[in-house]
């Protein structure tokens, strides 16, 4: 029998889950799932053998939103097991993919061209390959920025992989070193029609908006929209586009309102397209990190340390959790070594770090708030999300999973989503305990030593780029 302050605390907590799901759930749609369906994939390489053994067995669709395909053989033999599961099915299986159009166009062998096979022969009714272009980048911008550097700009950031009513929502691209030695985080949910099915519309609003990739490499607007996105007025494409996205928001949000509370799993799907003007996933974010008390555990992971200055205010004023940031070490950086201005960017994350380490101390926060750096020789890390302990518990009720960082980007530039998993299932809250233990137990605590080692001091060119650039990152 549990004694009265065990009872008390019992309640605490399991009221704090129905306050997250009743104001989670009138502000997004809600799917009951499974919590036997989600499976939790921890390594690359089972990311990648997930994903080709599905496409394999698909069907009756195959639907892939990523920034880019790689053009190595990993990405070829994807291509491939995805024509034959066209041919296998005669005729019956659907694919369409959507990806960035700067960065699928980059370099003469570029995603377009590795996707030209799916467009040709018996997969040509078949297949439509997508490109969403930002109507941020136009006119001279357009002309003059670099083809790697263009993307600052803004782009398609959405990593969805949907095989017939299943669904693999991530950080990760679809590239060789996402499939082999880049850490991210990877859920598979399946058997889930009605998730799929929003998120297949999704993409699909996405599409009206973009270019169409032709057989013979060339692109055409898509005939859904009577706007172009970098000729003509940015303003009445940008209206047009964001109208399409935040009308399918709202019908859903509607739709998915009733709250079945026989159920001990929920999904909500978070949105952000801050170049189209939606902040959906950013304005939940914010207030999942203003409203935890004290007795919560929340824990944030991120390729790229660049808090938005609302979620650093969140975190240092408002949150009363225990707060655990998890970030790349220089080395675990994907542009660690990277040639010219590129090569600089680990150390502007760095200082970065470091100007948010000062205000911890500032305002007195050290003790509540720690940051973390992930670091495991040969392996570059891009994980991110949060987990969220509720008061008196030991593992997460709670986790944010998919594309978003929470830098400037990811807010107010890119194409982004993301999952909230709400569960009071045990073994799935044992699961989301092991997937952030794992992540964790490769990291190493930051301290006011780690920024005066002289690996770690930033040259006053980069201190100036973060100065004049760092809502760009």
């Amino acid at each position: 029998m549990l004694d009265d302050e065990k009872f008390k605390n019992l309640n605490v907590s399991v009221q704090e889950e129905i306050n997250l799901l009743s104001w989670l759930h009138t502000v997004a749609p809600a799917f009951p799932v499974n919590s036997s369906k989600v499976i939790i994939i921890h390594e690359p390489q089972a990311f990648y053998n997930t994903l080709l053994e599905k496409c394999k067995n698909a069907k009756e669709r195959i639907t892939l939103a990523s920034l880019y395909l790689g053009t190595g053989t990993l990405e070829t033999k994807l291509v491939n097991v995805i024509n034959q599961a066209i041919n296998t099915n005669g005729g019956n299986l659907q694919v369409r993919i959507l990806l960035d159009y700067m960065r699928a166009s980059r370099g003469k062998q570029n995603s377009r061209k590795m996707l030209e096979p799916l467009l040709k022969g018996k997969c040509e009714n078949n297949c439509k390959v997508f490109l969403y272009h930002t109507p941020k980048l136009r006119g001279i911008t357009k002309a003059v920025i670099p083809d790697r550097f263009n993307e600052l700009i803004g782009l398609q950031h959405m990593k969805l992989y949907i095989i017939d009513n299943d669904l693999i929502i991530s950080g990760a691209n679809l590239s060789n070193d996402y499939f082999t030695n880049r850490q991210d985080r990877y859920f598979v949910i399946e058997n889930c029609k009605e998730l799929c099915n929003f998120y297949n519309e999704l993409i699909g609003k996405v599409t009206e908006f973009s270019f169409l990739l032709q057989p013979n490499g060339n692109t055409s607007l898509n005939p859904a929209t009577n706007c172009h996105p970098y000729k003509g007025s940015g303003k009445v494409f940008t209206q047009e586009a964001a109208s399409k996205i935040q009308t399918f928001l709202q019908d859903k949000i509607k739709k998915n309102s009733d709250l079945d509370n026989d159920a001990d799993t929920w999904i909500f799907p978070l949105v952000q397209m801050g170049q189209l003007n939606v902040y959906h996933d950013s304005e939940i974010t914010l207030k999942l990190l203003k409203t935890a008390s004290a007795g919560t555990t929340l824990k944030l992971a991120t390729g790229y340390f660049n808090l938005t200055y609302d979620y650093s205010q969140a975190v240092l004023k408002d949150c009363q959790a225990t707060c655990q940031l998890l970030t790349a070490h220089p080395t675990a950086n994907g542009f660690f070594n990277a040639k010219g201005i590129a090569g600089g960017i680990p150390a502007a994350y760095t200082r970065i770090m470091q100007s948010f380490y000062n205000l911890c101390e500032k305002m007195n926060q050290q003790n509540r708030i720690t940051l973390w750096e992930f670091v495991k020789p040969g392996w570059t890390y891009h994980a991110k999300g949060l987990w969220y302990t509720l008061p008196n518990q030991q593992k997460p009720s709670l986790t944010l999973i998919g594309s978003p960082n929470f830098g400037y980007r990811s807010v107010n530039k890119d194409l982004e989503t993301q999952i909230a998993i709400v569960t009071r299932n045990e073994k799935l809250q044992n699961a989301l305990h092991e997937e952030q233990a794992r992540l964790f137990s490769c990291a190493k605590p930051v301290t006011r030593k780690t920024f005066s080692q002289e690996n770690r001091i930033p040259p006053a060119w980069i201190c100036g780029i973060v100065f004049f650039f760092r809502y760009y990152f």
